[in-house]
């Protein structure tokens, strides 16, 4: 019988958790957040629907951990490398007109003006906690803000930055503050203060060394050799890194939470990349089971009944809504001075989100018994009703632009290499731009049919007349290293080029490099995986190597809204082009008749180039080179690696 008790109401926990993003994503057209329709299902099955959860030890405890878990997800999402980078501009602006400072006071004002209005909310009797009502205001869902901002393709924008940067420092600082005043309210003032001090002493000694580690070589082999399969060793080690800061942040008296938060920016702190295979890894892990239990626990046990029935719960609702986005119009007002009133007003709105954290401190402090399950179920139908209003006023107030197209490729560099690669581009049909110093090595170019332009790459002008604004990838071959990271920081921040590489040798400039998500061409490794290509795979080395140009490879990225969502076999492409892979959120995937593209998706083609050179523009912008006003769909005879 334990065992039923135990395991009915997790399965019916778990077949919501699976339902509710179907449902979300067939109904909400995918404007809503997953995990405000985890909390709606809670609520419908449970104590304030049909009480259809029975709760036992075993799932409040995943709950619990599920709560952990989001915090430590959290600490991951920190990218402190964007605290401590230097913008193109910035040093054109005042100090305070930069990101990180801007972001930093508006989160002050944030703070200020929260605190006020909960004193406000304290002196008319609708709450006994004034600070912590305030910091619950303060708070920003960065789970909200940075689907948000990727969507719209502003990640790389310096607006896009300054969103996801006043998230992170309002993550952040509001957490690290909870924790002291839920600290205070439960012990008082006194020696035990002293304890985040000592916390914070540990995550600098941590995170030293997890630097230092990561550029031990034996170290760095071994745990790759033991990362696949089922030794698992970076997921296991981040879990053990986890439980050791709850344990540690517990034994401290201080919020476990904040330990979570500390674990996991100690792992941001040392992890190679934003995107790396462990993140991927531990968000399956965290958002496929643990976080779903906790919000749909969270819609669990919210009490409608105390809501209504107590008349400043109801009117605390309406008031908290109104101060938020109040609180968020002078708070956010300093963006002014960087971004138009329309790009300002849309940042007001979105800033005013609030979910995972808001959500997090009300559970706290109902558990600490600092407020009633009245103001705690008035403080999560707030959080539901800013993050699922904010995105959809964002997008409407700031709506989305209709995309660039972009074609060519511009080569920093004319070096033989450089030919080599510009050669090779122009015959699949490219226009190709050199840059570089040399007259003599440009106007020879010229004469070879290329376009050149004299400059200096990392000279904005320059770049403009190369066409960057238009451009589909920057090439930078030059080997002086700081003109590379100069050139590659303004083509990716400044002209949001989609494609950057850059060739580098040196450790240091391909972490720097890297950091600006550039892709970089290491010549000795290049060298030797061509060696080991010709090797173990002749055929496929001896077709990219054709100089014939009877065949070719090709990256298409999938845009043309026609194709998305639709099986390949109905997919017909010009001539002979083939899909021979899809690349999609950094996995391959081998492709059948029935593989269903998605918007985003990498296509790897095959084919002539003529067929390739027909087939990007379609793929991309839905355009075909021949016959411009038949009809897009059935244009091609159909064609798949599946049934070439």
């Amino acid at each position: 019988m334990s065992n039923e008790s135990t395991f009915v109401p997790l399965l019916l926990i778990t077949l919501l958790a699976a339902i509710v993003p179907v449902l979300v994503g067939y109904f909400g057209s995918g404007r809503l957040p997953i995990v405000v329709g985890e909390i709606l299902a809670g609520i419908v099955v449970g104590q304030s629907g049909f009480n259809l959860i029975t709760t036992n030890p075993t799932i409040d405890f995943l709950a619990q951990f599920g709560f952990v878990f989001l915090m430590f997800l959290s600490g991951l999402e920190v990218d402190f490398r964007a605290l401590t980078r230097e913008r193109e501009g910035d040093s054109e602006r005042p100090r305070w007109q930069r990101p990180v400072p801007l972001a930093s006071l508006s989160f002050g004002l944030t703070v200020v003006l929260a605190v006020a209005i909960g004193y406000g909310l304290n002196a008319a009797g609708l709450t006994s906690s004034p600070i912590l009502m305030g910091l619950i205001l303060s708070a920003t869902s960065l789970g909200v803000v940075l689907p948000v901002v990727k969507e719209r393709k502003l990640v790389v924008t310096l607006y896009g930055q300054t969103l996801l940067l006043a998230s992170v420092i309002s993550d952040f600082a509001t957490l690290l503050l909870l924790s002291v005043v839920i600290a205070v309210i439960s012990r008082g003032f006194g020696i035990d203060l002293l304890l985040f001090v000592v916390l914070a002493l540990v995550f600098a000694v941590a995170a030293k060394i997890g630097q230092w580690a990561r550029h031990v070589p034996v170290l760095n082999r071994v745990i790759e050799q033991l990362s696949h399969a089922t030794a698992q060793i970076q997921v296991r080690g981040a879990f053990a890194l986890m439980v050791a800061w709850v344990v540690l942040a517990q034994s401290l008296g201080v919020e476990v939470i904040l330990g979570a938060f500390l674990a996991g920016a100690i792992i941001s702190l040392v992890s190679p990349g934003y995107e790396s295979q462990l993140r991927g890894k531990l968000d399956a892990i965290g958002y496929g089971f643990f976080i779903p239990i906790f919000f749909i626990m969270v819609g669990e046990r919210f009490d409608l009944r105390a809501l209504s029935g107590s008349e400043h719960g109801l009117l605390l609702v309406p008031i908290l809504v109104i101060s938020a986005y109040l609180i968020r119009i002078v708070a956010v007002g300093p963006f002014r001075a960087l971004f138009s009133w329309r790009e300002t007003v849309a940042a007001i709105v979105l800033l005013t989100s609030q979910l995972s954290l808001t959500v997090a401190a009300a559970a706290i402090a109902l558990q600490l018994g600092i407020i009633s399950a009245a103001v705690n179920s008035a403080i999560i139908l707030v959080a539901i009703i800013t993050c699922t209003v904010s995105p959809f006023l964002f997008s409407l107030i700031l709506p989305r632009e209709e995309a660039t197209r972009r074609d060519g490729v511009i080569v920093v560099g004319t070096d033989q290499l450089a030919v080599l690669l510009g050669d090779r581009v122009r015959a699949a049909g490219e226009r190709v731009t050199f840059l570089g110093h040399s007259l003599e090595q440009l106007e020879h170019l010229r004469e070879e049919g290329f376009r050149a332009i004299v400059g200096k790459p990392s000279d904005i002008e320059v770049l403009n007349e190369a066409g960057a604004e238009t451009a589909r990838a920057l090439v930078a071959v030059s080997q002086t290293p700081g003109a590379v990271l100069d050139v590659c920081r303004i083509a990716h921040e400044r002209f949001q080029i989609p494609d950057v590489i850059a060739r580098a040798d040196d450790p240091e400039q391909v972490r720097a490099l890297q950091a600006l998500s550039v892709r970089v061409v290491q010549p000795v490794m290049a060298t030797a995986l061509s060696l080991e290509g010709a090797l173990n795979f002749p055929a496929a080395f001896n077709m990219l190597t054709d100089k014939s140009g009877a065949v070719e490879l090709l990256d298409v990225p999938l845009s043309n809204p026609l194709l998305a969502g639709r099986r390949l076999r109905s997919i017909r492409l010009p001539g002979n082009a083939l899909v021979l892979g899809v690349r999609r959120g950094g996995e391959l995937v081998v492709p059948h008749g029935d593989t269903v593209l998605e918007h985003g998706d990498m296509l790897m083609l095959v084919g002539s180039p003529d067929s390739l050179r027909e087939a990007r523009p379609w793929l991309v912008y839905g355009v075909r080179l021949h016959g411009a006003d038949a009809p897009t769909r059935g244009a091609y005879p159909t064609k798949s690696r599946a049934e070439g």
